[in-house]
């Protein structure tokens, strides 16, 4: 079964709130003759990318969260991992109350260097949620839809970041224009980081192939026949 990743940007006044939905898929590689078998290939897929209106109440917003996780496709399959940085937090209570059925990963965006979780949210550096994204987009480990409407947008997001270093000497990353925004490459990167974080190793079933369930045949008595035949 593919699992889906909801990842939630929270936006503020002049902020928008996204919304992204990557699914992890395991497909079937080209047949192996060492290994007699078909290897497993996981893909991460964009499935789903929604910009919300500016100004968009909270309420609004996790109520559109929960009718997304809730839906037909998503429904006992899906992961949300929603930004609780600052005003997220009591957002974050919000998505706890409500009927998402799903598990829940609140996480605050950090300028630090390590990850770790502490009364149940994860503080993770923004370095490595835009970093991860960029490394799995470079090793072509996510796929966007070439339908995806906003598939565009992300695009020129990405390229529109850029890293300064601050006095302290710590790395923030941001949009490199006043009045650009990153909303939909945090909620992208934040739906790929919960698939990282629920799946850290590749398709290990139990060694990373899809093997026959039926025993292969008895070449020996294949021959045999033939040479009776």
């Amino acid at each position: 079964m593919n699992w889906y990743y909801v990842g939630v940007d929270l936006g503020q006044s002049h902020d928008f709130t996204a919304i992204a939905v990557v699914e992890r898929a395991e497909l079937t590689g080209k047949w192996d003759p060492v290994m007699v078998a078909f290897p497993k290939v996981v893909k991460l897929r964009l499935r789903y990318l929604e910009r919300m209106e500016l100004g968009t109440s909270y309420p609004e917003v996790v109520e559109r969260v929960a009718e997304v996780t809730r839906s037909v496709a998503l429904a006992g399959r899906c992961q949300l991992m929603a930004d609780a940085t600052g005003v997220g937090t009591p957002v974050v209570d919000m998505l706890r109350r409500a009927r998402i059925g799903c598990t829940l990963m609140p996480v605050m965006i950090t300028c630090g260097n390590t990850e770790h979780l502490t009364n149940g949210f994860y503080h993770v550096p923004k370095r490595d949620l835009i970093v991860g994204l960029q490394t799995t987009l470079q090793r072509g480990g996510l796929e966007i839809a070439a339908a995806l409407p906003l598939g565009a947008a992300l695009m020129q997001e990405l390229a529109d970041l850029r890293v300064k270093i601050t006095s302290p000497g710590h790395e923030q990353y941001g949009a490199w224009r006043e009045g650009q925004h990153d909303d939909m490459v945090l909620a992208v990167a934040l739906a790929c980081w919960g698939a990282h974080k629920m799946y850290p190793n590749p398709p290990a079933g139990e060694d990373g192939f899809w093997r026959r369930k039926e025993p292969w045949p008895d070449l020996k008595k294949l021959l045999a026949a033939d040479e009776r035949g």
